[in-house]
């Protein structure tokens, strides 16, 4: 058996579903792309982007004596209709990959026991495994390998496991045949463009992440943008919406892995029970999960987002209380919030202004009670 044929087969006996070979040279046009797309300010605040974007080229740039990329595939499809969420105003919509344990762990462990059965199998040599943490184009690769294709949306899309793959790295100084890269299969379709509910593509392949929901819900770090906030709907984290209605998903299967099963109470949680986290019911309730990562008060302003749109007058209330919170983020979207359940009374509660410190926080007062509005 090939080298190439022994590491596939124990990938697949590790749990992933997808594992293929591509070389570790440059591709200029991708340079050139990615350094378009930050010119023109459409990573936001995610200024790592840009200081990392001439190691992100190419693998050569990120280590030298890169020979090969061992691309792998780990299936998440859910098994419900992940837009469902949607329909329920009064429940938080969290993306399908963070319903469950956060795949960065999962999928690391597995690259690294895959890394080391590599070097055994090959007599020597020297490995580097990732998993979106680091300069490297992960799904121009994967496209490259044959693992799937970039769509319109970006993403990769698998004609085997439709939008649903979470993608891993090895990097290797081994030379390792390559597998024949995969074409774009979208054709004339538009779906994903015209599925956005903040218009964030600004053409087929062309994604501004400042008015992607996913970005303002998870790296953006300030109040989200008023103009942004409707359309966000009841999304508390990420969104689905272009890879949902990609019509590859028909041949998308549901994850066999046990860790990516999602988890009930994370489905359609209530946002009433959202919104009451404190930070230590915060931390337990995602411990495990990549929500964490971006701390209570984050998620909070997602939670008073979707409260603020839900139409909802019992969750006024669930506003209210957090005027007060100790993070300004927090009592900012709080004030926002109550403005679109209950006007009047947070006209009322203007005297908790006049003690409020935070610049941003007062903005959201001024532009709620101003005279006239209410």
């Amino acid at each position: 058996m090939s080298i190439e044929n022994a590491i596939r087969a124990h990938a697949l006996s590790l749990g992933f579903d997808a594992c293929r070979f591509t070389t570790a040279d440059a591709a200029p046009e991708l340079g050139e792309r990615l350094r378009a797309w930050l010119a023109g300010g459409s990573h936001g605040e995610m200024s790592w982007m840009a200081e990392t974007a001439e190691r992100r080229v190419s693998p050569e740039a990120l280590w030298p004596a890169v020979k090969s990329v061992v691309m792998l595939g780990l299936n998440y499809g859910p098994s419900t209709d992940p837009l469902a969420a949607l329909q329920n105003r009064r429940a938080g919509a969290i993306s399908v990959y963070a319903r469950h344990r956060d795949y960065h762990d999962i999928v690391k462990g597995r690259l690294k026991q895959l890394a080391a059965f590599m070097i055994k199998r090959a007599g020597g040599g020297d490995v580097k495994v990732f998993v979106d943490t680091a300069p490297l184009m992960e799904k121009p690769l994967a496209q490259r390998a044959g693992l799937g294709w970039q769509g319109k949306h970006t993403n990769l899309v698998s004609r085997d496991f439709g939008s649903w793959l979470f993608l891993g790295a090895i990097l290797t100084d081994l030379a390792l045949a390559p597998d024949s890269p995969e074409r774009d299969h979208c054709g004339s379709c538009r779906n994903c463009l015209d599925a956005c509910p903040t218009g964030a593509f600004t053409g087929p392949y062309q994604l501004d992440a400042r008015r992607c929901v996913s970005y303002l819900t998870i790296e953006h770090k300030g109040p989200i943008p008023r103009e942004l906030r409707a359309a966000i709907g009841n999304r508390v984290y990420g969104c689905d919406d272009c890879l949902a209605v990609c019509p590859w998903n028909k041949f998308a299967r549901v994850a066999h892995e046990a860790k990516l099963v999602a988890r009930p109470d994370l489905e359609i949680p209530s946002l009433a029970s959202l919104a009451r986290l404190d930070d230590a019911a915060f931390r337990a309730l995602f411990s495990g999960s990549p929500i964490k990562r971006i701390g209570r008060a984050r998620f909070i302003r997602n939670v008073l987002i979707a409260i603020g749109n839900s139409g909802a007058a019992a969750l006024a209330e669930e506003a209210e209380r957090l005027l007060t919170d100790a993070d300004p983020l927090v009592r900012g979207a709080a004030v926002w919030a109550l403005a679109r359940l209950a006007p009047q009374r947070l006209v009322a509660l203007q005297p908790l202004n006049a003690a409020e410190a935070d610049e941003t926080v007062r903005d959201e007062w001024a532009k709620e009670t101003q005279s006239g509005k209410k």
